[in-house]
């Protein structure tokens, strides 16, 4: 397949603005979500305890 002209260029990404940007809000409603959130987080710690303990 042969080509007619130059290749178009890709369109300019679309702008959005910063106040939509900015970091979500977390929205834990429940108490399970919440425990399910905590566990979440004390175990990426205790993972990184771990990881640090056994690789001495």
């Amino acid at each position: 397949m042969v080509r007619e002209g130059p290749a178009e260029p890709p369109p300019p990404p679309k702008s959005y603005p910063a106040e939509k940007a900015r970091g979500g809000e977390i929205i834990l409603r429940t108490t399970t979500r919440k425990a399910i959130f905590i566990a979440g987080l004390v175990g990426a710690v205790l993972l990184g305890l771990l990881i640090v303990f056994f690789a001495r």
